[in-house]
């Protein structure tokens, strides 16, 4: 980890923090919120919208930390959490407006409570609890899920509803099989 005048200059050479960049998702959650509580076409057309610059931060976020040597305690805590609450309320928030069947949304996030649960006792063995590659095919297919069921409606002959709730499935496979690697992968973590 760099020295605090070593950040101070480094932060002077990128226009955004990483932190304020997650932050931004944090903040985004109300407003996704608040845009489903209106179903309509100029509504989700704006919560897709909202939520695809939220991901984009994602990744933009981690990549300025790791190209500026900007990675914190901070962030390293608040980037998973700002991740999993800005997917976990689109998909909480689909579920009445019967874009989701609320089993899935379950599913899913009973993995992701599992297994940040798992990866607290895996870093207190010391042990590197990154997510896999089957981990970052598990966020991208929810992400890719996601915004379409936003979208809901058809435009130029697209049915978004019917392309989300394919991606959809796709998540869900990858979700269970990125939970179930993860534990078989740190099984021995696991006290009887």
């Amino acid at each position: 980890m760099a020295a605090p005048e070593q950040i101070k200059g480094k932060i002077s050479k990128v226009l955004i923090h990483p932190n304020s960049l997650t932050m931004f998702r944090v903040m985004a959650v109300p407003l996704l919120i608040v845009l489903l509580l209106f179903d309509n076409r100029i509504t989700a057309a704006l919560a897709a919208f909202v939520f695809s610059v939220a991901a984009i931060t994602d990744y933009l976020d981690g990549y300025i930390a790791r190209r500026y040597e900007l990675v914190s305690n901070l962030g390293k805590i608040l980037d998973p959490l700002a991740d999993k609450m800005l997917v976990s309320t689109a998909f909480i928030m689909l579920i009445p407006l019967e874009r989701v069947p609320a089993w899935i949304v379950c599913v899913i996030i009973g993995r992701e409570l599992a297994i940040t649960g798992f990866r607290n006792i895996i870093s207190d063995h010391g042990d590197d609890a990154s997510a896999s590659m089957l981990g970052k095919y598990k966020t991208g297919f929810q992400i890719a899920a996601i915004i379409p069921l936003l979208i809901h409606f058809t435009y130029f002959r697209i049915d978004f509803h019917m392309v989300g709730s394919l991606l959809l499935w796709i998540a869900l496979v990858f979700t269970v099989w990125s939970g179930v690697d993860y534990i078989v992968r740190f099984r021995k973590y696991i006290e009887y």
